[in-house]
């Protein structure tokens, strides 16, 4: 087929999608991808992305038909859009809604068609679910077995889409407040309140609502989508979260801005084992056990207590004995908090079936330009290895190279030089080495924070930050998630998990929360000059690529031993 170059878009048969970034028509096109398709790497010009199943079941959760992303793929493709991949899509989205769960006198899968009905029923495994034999366009499924066949059958490529309905759940008196203690107004933003509509519309609505994902940037109040959802469905909840510290921050946000009490909110966490209407706990509790094969003994806080809503906070984050445990939850609404669908593990499938589809996304730039967010400037800053380091990163096995990298002794230098251009911000100073945090704690002077901390330290020292006592802290991965640090303004990463995309996702995201002054924020990765850490850090930027930022990259000069010193870098003179 003849060539359009009025085009941005490659497609080829297998899903694989080349969008050139240099294009005129490439933002359009960028916007189009990120809800259909996925990116898997951005080697240089040509951005690759790739359509699999749970984009496009996702897409079709949306409202997006197959004929419209046929549609605008053609539109967009240079070179016609392959016979194969259009099958493919077709086939794919028209499988979405054609097997559904329907609770009858018995809970009951149906569909339209029966010959789809048939072949998923013929998988090894799926007849362990049935209650009966099937029927020509339905059969009867186990109760317990209602999270488990969405499981099963997801991963061989049939959605389900869940009309069972839900519990109630034990009642609870709780809505927002009007205005808090201090006065200040209680109103959910615009998109929160699409977000709980979505999620939970207000009457009628559709028969599948009440289970599902909302996608948010980081600082755009996920917390606050939380609240509204329990204040809708006036229902006692569990909310689990990432760590004690998110803990500790729910329960603040919960009593100061919904009618709850102290007496209606639980912690269970660490020593304290509390069950309340609303319960808050983490995810490392749920999934703690004396050995590696014995149970899960605090399993029992999803069963004890008639839970109308379970919220999972950074559900890209649930652990694998979590999800087994929400497979046996499917008459409880499930609501998924997030900023990124991204899961390095590959399990986007398992969160598709087991907590719900996605059901509201809002793009980072668009509320950037609406100012719910701040406005980020991202470098990546490359660093030289120092010549002792050099000749060890070369002689060092593969697996052992990231670190050295990582550890980069220059980094140090270039840190305190980012330092210098912005004396007067709160800085986060990221790391994935507590050595190397601690490390720049000495040389710096600065206070470190660490999974190993406890809680109520780490609590003060964050409490100092934000009331501006401390101008810069040290943080190890253990402040990825959930931190409130509402003035931080400056992020330096120094060292990550290799190509993590959902950690850039967060680390970014500790500095998004919009400035009182409306001052744009600034986000440096140093990444040592000539090492694997340039390849992950391409992998780590792509989720945020795709979402319309962009890195410049500079280069750090040390300074020579000489009276005279080197020009600044870039970076130093901006």
């Amino acid at each position: 087929m003849p060539s359009n170059q009025s085009r941005p878009l490659v497609a080829q048969s297998d899903g694989t999608l080349l969008l050139s970034e240099s294009h005129p028509r490439y933002a359009e096109a960028r916007d189009i991808l990120r809800d259909v398709a996925e990116l898997r790497k951005r080697p240089g010009e040509w951005h690759t992305y790739r359509i699999t199943p749970v984009t496009l079941w996702n897409a079709a959760a949306s409202g997006w038909t197959a004929e419209e992303v046929v549609a605008n793929l053609r539109d967009l493709a240079r070179y016609g859009l392959p016979a194969l991949l259009e099958a493919e899509i077709r086939s794919l989205m028209g499988r979405y809604g054609k097997l559904r769960l329907v609770r009858e006198d018995e809970l009951v899968l149906r569909s339209e068609d029966p010959g789809l009905l048939r072949e998923a029923l013929s998988y090894p495994g799926v007849d362990a679910c049935l209650l009966g034999p099937p029927a020509c366009d339905s059969v009867p499924i186990r109760p317990e077995a209602r999270g488990w066949i969405k499981r099963e059958l997801i991963a061989r490529g049939y959605p389900i889409v869940d009309e069972a309905g839900y519990r109630a759940g034990e009642a609870l008196d709780v809505e927002l407040r009007r205005t808090t203690e201090d006065g200040r107004t209680v109103a959910l933003r615009d998109y929160q309140a699409e977000a709980v509509e979505a999620f939970a519309p207000a009457a009628g609505g559709r028969r599948e609502s009440g289970s599902g994902v909302v996608v948010l940037p980081c600082g755009a109040g996920k917390t606050w989508v939380g609240m509204g959802a329990l204040a809708r469905l006036r229902c006692e909840t569990l909310i689990l979260t990432p760590n004690a510290t998110s803990v500790s921050q729910w329960i603040r946000e919960l009593l100061r801005n919904t009618t709850l009490r102290e007496r209606d909110v639980g912690v269970y966490a660490g020593e304290r084992k509390e069950v309340r209407p609303v319960t808050v706990a983490t995810y490392q509790i749920l999934t703690h056990r004396q050995t590696k094969d014995g149970g899960f003994p605090h399993w029992k806080l999803f069963v004890d207590r008639n839970w109308g809503l379970i919220i999972y906070d950074e559900v890209h984050l649930l652990p694998a004995p979590v999800f087994r445990m929400t497979a046996d939850l499917q008459a409880t609404r499930r609501l998924g908090l997030t900023a990124t669908l991204v899961r390095e593990d590959g399990r986007e499938g398992d969160v598709f079936a087991l907590i719900g589809p996605k059901r509201y996304d809002a793009a980072w730039k668009s509320l950037e330009r609406e100012g719910w967010i701040a406005k980020p400037t991202c470098r990546e800053v490359r660093v030289p290895l120092d010549e002792e380091t050099a000749p060890l990163y070369q002689a060092a096995p593969k697996r052992a190279r990231h670190r050295i990298a990582g550890e980069n002794p220059l980094k140090l230098d270039a840190l305190r030089r980012l330092l210098s251009l912005h004396p007067e911000r709160q800085t986060l100073i990221i790391g994935q080495y507590l050595d190397q945090l601690r490390f720049v704690s000495d040389r710096l002077g600065l206070p470190v924070i660490t999974g190993s901390m406890p809680q109520s330290e780490r609590e003060r020292l964050f409490d100092r930050f934000n009331r501006g006592e401390l101008n810069a802290l040290a943080v190890s991965k253990v402040a990825n998630f959930a931190v409130d640090l509402p003035d931080a303004s400056v992020a330096i990463q120094i060292s990550g998990s290799y190509g993590s995309r959902q950690e850039e996702a967060q680390r970014l995201g500790r500095i998004l929360r919009p400035k009182s002054n409306g001052a744009d924020v600034y986000f440096y990765s140093l990444v040592s000059e000539g090492t694997d850490e340039v390849e992950f850090a391409r992998k780590r930027q792509q989720f945020l690529l795709e979402q319309g930022y962009r890195y410049e990259v500079d280069r750090f000069v040390p300074e020579a031993p000489s009276s005279s010193p080197t020009p600044a870098p870039k970076e130093a003179r901006t």
